[in-house]
């Protein structure tokens, strides 16, 4: 029971990441048309490459960077991932962190993504929290009858460029930023934030493979 309940999880988080992926999109418009948009170009991309996919699953990295990654809010995710540390590192050691978890994310979306089987995904309208805050809840169908999996995901508006951006997912309740921050809120108080980005460039330097 104990493996069956943890291969569900994995799947949802890793489904979830490749959502997660899709709606990281900096532009203008609302996030509701940007979900749409996003999910369009991520996965019209993905069907016109299905080849050179299945001999090299690392082109999904090529992918990501190209399709979603200038869009995704790096820093303002990593500054939350980091919580109360940030304060204590410097602007080197930030920039460096930063750096490092942009490939993380590029590599865990990429991951994610090989996974993807056409599932149907049910968008609805944002609802705003705020003039600068927003979230779009989508259900991601199941094919086997199950109940959908609900997947919110987290827009804030650039107070910078006024361009809405993902910055979090919660996939059935658990933050994507809130698990990170916990799982390496040890890492920082035992060894501090070189020996945390240390760890997080070695994650994102594994290669994208097919399970």
């Amino acid at each position: 029971m104990k493996i069956q309940l943890k291969t569900w999880f994995s799947k949802i988080v890793v489904l979830a990441t490749a959502l997660f992926a899709m709606q990281a999109v900096m532009a203008a418009g609302s996030p509701y048309e940007l979900t749409q948009q996003a999910a369009e170009k991520l996965f019209a991309d993905i069907k016109a490459n299905q080849s050179t996919i299945k001999s090299d699953p690392n082109q999904l990295r090529s992918i990501v960077r190209k399709d979603l990654m200038p869009y995704v809010h790096v820093n303002y995710a990593g500054s939350l991932v980091l919580g109360t540390y940030f304060k204590s590192t410097t602007p080197e050691q930030r920039e460096k962190f930063f750096a490092a978890f942009d490939k993380f994310i590029e590599q865990a979306y990429a991951q994610a993504l090989t996974m993807y089987t056409n599932q149907d995904i049910r968008i609805q309208k944002e609802q705003l929290n705020g003039a600068n805050q927003a979230s779009v809840l989508v259900k991601l169908l199941q094919s086997n009858g199950q109940a959908p999996l609900n997947l919110n995901f987290q827009w804030r508006k650039n107070s910078k460029t006024g361009n809405w951006q993902v910055y979090d997912m919660t996939a059935e309740g658990v933050s994507m930023v809130e698990t990170k921050k916990q799982e390496w809120s040890s890492i920082l108080r035992k060894d501090g934030i070189d020996a945390l980005t240390a760890q997080v460039e070695k994650a994102a330097a594994a290669p994208v493979t097919v399970k």
